[in-house]
Formats: C-alpha cells, structure tokens, sequence
C-alpha cells in the first residue's frame, strides 16, 4: 500500500523549514530543509524561501501532493491577523492567496503552534489522550494549541496572556532565557507562574511541551510543581511540519 504524502514547511522567527511527510507514520521522509528568515520577514520575501523550499521537492513529490505552511500569527480563512514575531507588514495579509501563488498550487497556511499541537495529537505525546489538552511551543515566543477530545480549538493565543504586568511570552519564553542569561532554575520559575495560571484558567487534563528546547526537558519540567501532568513533546521540532502536512491533506 502506498503512503500518503504531503509537504510541509513550517515558518519560525528564526528559520524556515520543510520537508515530505508520510502522513500515515508521522515521520519525514527526507532531511529537512531549512533556510534562515529573512532579517526583514515580509511577506514576498518569506514566500520567495517558501518557493526555495518547495522547488527542493518538486522532483520527489507527487503532483498532486497536499502543501501546508505554517506562520507565527493567528490564521483566519487564510488571512493572517496578528505579528508578534514576524514583521508587521502580514497584518491582515492574505497569506494562503500568497503561498498558493508563490507555489503555482492551491496550499493551507495554518498558526504554527496550532500545526504542532495536531502533529502530537496524531503521531506525538497528545495521541489517544482525552480531555483538554495543552501543546506549547517554547522559541521565540509561546505558542499554544488547545486540543479537547482529539479536536483543535484554533488560535489560541495565550502566550500573550498578561501575567503579573507582562506580556507572558517576553519573560518566559525560551527567547527570554537566551536574552537574559537565565540559569534553568530561574527560567523554570517563571515556567511554573505561567504555567500555574494557565492550569487556573483552563483546568486541563494535559500539558506537553515543544519548541526545541523540548530536547532539554529534562533540565527544567522536574523543577515545576503543577497539578497537571506536563510531559516533553515527542516530535520536537518536526512537529510544524507534520502538522502542516496532516492539516493540508485534510
């Protein structure tokens, strides 16, 4: 039987990736490609990577192949209406219209964290798992996806939540630890007042943790003390891919 595939290529703050993905297994299907954003990330010049990217491809994919795109900004009917962390210029962009064009193909642009959080559901640490689940994505800044009885709540933004006069992601986001030097014990404490309140507020059944620095978990989830199961993400950071991927083809 043949595999399903479908490309996905997934936009971070600092680079752009994709790579084939084997929709049945969850996996990617060659090394990923990846690509520095663009200092000035404005729409064209993001989509003239996403192009790079795909072209890469062209030779090993069917042409028929779903294509999903990730961004770092709320996504509604293919506009993107928010930019913490990629240049103002994709306020109300219609990016989907965008990529398709770039692409020459009709593709779906979907919230970055949001792709993530459908990738453990299906493949990672979220899979089989009920109740009100809670993927975040620690990098430049918070990405959140809510997931309750297998089913994505889209953009939910909660990594901006104001928490102690501050806008959560700028204190602790895994940006934040770089910025400023933190110790792990520091980060984590700032972890676990984020964390805390977002178990306040919502009362969830799960939380797991991605970005990349997911790959150290081991340095600070065992320094926070929540009522909440918290676990590391499994797919780590091919988990935007797979999302976008599995999204697309949906």
């Amino acid at each position: 039987m043949t595999s399903r595939v479908a490309l996905g290529i997934d936009i971070g703050g600092s680079g752009i990736k994709g790579a084939p993905v084997d929709l049945d297994r969850g996996v990617l299907l060659a090394e990923r490609v990846k690509i520095a954003t663009p200092v000035e990330s404005t729409p064209h010049a993001v989509a003239a990577i996403v192009g790079e990217i795909a072209a890469q491809f062209t030779d090993t994919l069917p042409a028929d192949a779903p294509i999903g795109v990730t961004i770092p900004g709320v996504v509604q009917h293919g506009v993107v209406r928010s930019a913490a962390n990629i240049d103002k210029a994709w306020l109300d962009c219609p990016g989907e219209a965008l990529f398709s064009a770039t692409l020459g193909r009709r593709c779906l642009l979907v919230n970055d964290a949001d792709a993530a959080g459908v990738a453990e559901l299906r493949h990672g640490a979220a899979k089989d798992k009920s109740g009100l689940v809670i993927v975040t994505t620690l990098g430049t800044g918070i990405g959140i996806a809510l997931l309750h009885n297998g089913v994505l709540i889209p953009n939910a933004e909660l990594g901006h939540l104001e928490i102690d006069g501050h806008d959560a992601e700028t204190r602790a986001a895994a940006s934040a630890r770089e910025r400023e030097s933190l110790s792990w014990t520091k980060w984590a404490a700032r972890l676990q007042r984020y964390y805390s309140h977002l178990e306040n507020l919502l009362w969830p059944d799960l939380f797991v943790v991605g970005g990349g620095v997911s790959r150290k978990a081991d340095k600070f989830l065992p320094l926070l003390s929540l009522r909440t199961p918290i676990v590391p993400a499994e797919l780590q950071n091919a988990a935007g891919i797979i999302g976008a991927a599995a999204l697309a083809a949906d």
